[in-house]
């Protein structure tokens, strides 16, 4: 059982309604430039550039939102080991399906 003290002391690192708001806006303006390569011809950056955009949104949305960023470590690596697996099976399938492979 936690005493008083400690639920304070386990809720002191997290955001204050500022913190938020300002991620909040963060996010929205890479929205914006994710939506933006609709809209403007950015030739074969376009791929690339929106993956960083999705990666760092992630890491966003998972820290701060998802409060990774205050967990323990364990949680942190756990997230990380995910996220990496994500990339490598999305790179392999992106590549499979640039050299037309037969099992897609």
């Amino acid at each position: 059982m936690t005493t008083t003290s400690e639920a304070k002391t386990a809720h002191t690192n997290h955001p204050t309604p500022r913190q938020y708001v300002t991620i909040a806006a963060v996010l929205a303006v890479l929205t914006g430039l994710e939506v933006a390569t609709y809209f403007f011809e950015f030739g074969p950056f376009a791929v690339p550039m929106l993956i960083i955009l999705m990666i760092v949104k992630f890491l966003y949305v998972a820290g701060w939102f998802m409060h990774l960023k205050f967990d323990h470590k364990f949680f942190k690596q756990i997230m990380t080991v995910g996220l990496a697996f994500a990339l490598v099976l999305y790179t392999i399938l992106a590549v499979l399906s640039l050299l037309d492979h037969p099992l897609l």
